[in-house]
């Protein structure tokens, strides 16, 4: 299993938690979105650690489900040392924030860490500037840049709180953990170096003009040979 792989089949084992843990709220008729973060109470703040595996509706669980498969791929993909630790930085710190500082209300649903993921990956990838994060970072701001206007309050069903916390977490995992991930190589070449000189003897242009000269030589004797 190769790492593209690996990180697929973490993001899918994610996935499959939530659609469980809503299929059983459904199938038994358990609120158990209840279990969400109620800010500033006491029996909220075990919230924190289950707010994002619940959800209201299987359409807020079908909204979530996308970006959850996209994200957790390339943070396993892309940093395999700090996904762990950002994706549960991002988890928990969200979910903290959430309760200290939102709305008298139950916060539910994955799209907080959804948020603080894509804000990882943008973040980490104008950090780091080698190849591959430039290149995760302007896919996912490409499909999920949108994200960004979802952290101001427009909707009232809609916690933007969580949305904001967790981009706040996810730009903060990115400082946290930009140097854990080795770099990828990059070749160079020696023409690259700003020491470099050319070796002692003719240059490509001169060597052409000789080996072109030869066949050219080569070519009238053998016309030469050719006419006797």
């Amino acid at each position: 299993m190769n790492k593209f792989q690996r990180a697929m089949v973490i993001s899918l084992c994610l996935l499959s938690v939530l659609w469980l843990v809503h299929g059983y709220a459904y199938l038994f008729d358990n609120k158990l979105w209840l279990n969400g973060i109620n800010p500033r109470q006491l029996n909220g703040l075990l919230g924190i650690i289950f707010t994002p595996v619940l959800h209201g509706s299987w359409s807020h669980l079908a909204a979530n489900t996308a970006p959850l498969v996209v994200m957790v791929t390339m943070i396993y993909y892309g940093y395999p040392k700090s996904a762990t630790k950002s994706l549960m930085g991002i988890w928990l710190l969200s979910g903290l924030l959430t309760w200290l500082f939102a709305r008298d209300n139950i916060h539910i649903g994955f799209s907080g860490i959804n948020h603080g993921l894509m804000f990882f990956l943008f973040s980490i990838g104008v950090l780091r500037r080698d190849h591959r994060s430039i290149a995760l970072a302007m896919i996912v701001f490409f499909l999920y840049g949108g994200m960004i206007w979802s952290v101001f309050p427009n909707d009232p069903d809609i916690s933007f709180e969580l949305h904001l916390f967790g981009s706040i977490s996810g730009v903060l995992m990115a400082f946290l953990f930009k140097s854990s991930d080795r770099k990828i190589a990059v070749k160079k070449y020696d023409w690259e170096e700003p020491n470099y000189k050319e070796p002692d003897g003719d240059s490509i242009g001169e060597s052409w003009k000789i080996e072109s000269g030869d066949n050219s030589i080569n070519q009238q004797s053998s016309n030469k040979v050719e006419h006797r």
